[in-house]
C-alpha cells in the first residue's frame, strides 16, 4: 500500500472531521434551538449522513491520489478546507452569514472538483456526488432557519 495515497485520503477527511467537530461541540443545543423549516432533518441524522460521505470522500481521495489531477486534489483539499470552516462560522462563531458565504463557497469548489474529476475518474465524482447534494441541501438549510437568540 501507498502511504502517500493513505495519507491524501485519510488525512485531510480526517482533519476537516476533527477541525468542524470541534467548532461543532455547540452544535446540538444551536441546533435545537433553531427555527427550522418543516423539512430540515431531525439532529440524528447528521452523524449517520456524515460518517457516510465522509467515507464516500476518502475513497475518493484515494482514487484522486493515485490518478487525479493536480488541480483536482487542490480543489479536493480546498473544499476540505471549506467543510470544517463551515461548523465553526455557523455553530462556533454563530455567525449565519458568514456560514452561508462559506458553504456557497464549498458548493461551488464542490461542484468544481466534481465536474473536473468526472473526465478522469467518474468513479471518483460519482463518489462525491452525495456530498454535493447535501451540501446543497445544507446551503438550503442555512439559509432558511434562524435563530431566536439573534442568529439571523
Amino acid at each position: 500500500m501507498n502511504a502517500r495515497r493513505w495519507i491524501f485520503a485519510v488525512g485531510p477527511v480526517a482533519a476537516a472531521a476533527a477541525l468542524g467537530g470541534l467548532g461543532a461541540r455547540r452544535a446540538p443545543e444551536t441546533y435545537g434551538r433553531l427555527r427550522k423549516p418543516g423539512w430540515a432533518p431531525p439532529a440524528a441524522a447528521f452523524g449517520p449522513v456524515w460518517s457516510a460521505l465522509y467515507a464516500g470522500i476518502g475513497v475518493a481521495g484515494w482514487r484522486l491520489s493515485g490518478n487525479g489531477s493536480k488541480r483536482a486534489r487542490l480543489l479536493h483539499l480546498v473544499q476540505l478546507a471549506l467543510n470544517a470552516a463551515w461548523p465553526v462560522a455557523f455553530f462556533g462563531l454563530r455567525d449565519k452569514r458568514a456560514a452561508l458565504v462559506i458553504i456557497a463557497l464549498l458548493d461551488a469548489v464542490l461542484a468544481a472538483e466534481v465536474i473536473t474529476v468526472r473526465r478522469d475518474d467518474p468513479v471518483a465524482a460519482s463518489l462525491l456526488a452525495p456530498y454535493l447534494g447535501w451540501s446543497l441541501f445544507a446551503t438550503a438549510l442555512n439559509a432558511a432557519v434562524s435563530d431566536p437568540a439573534g442568529q439571523g
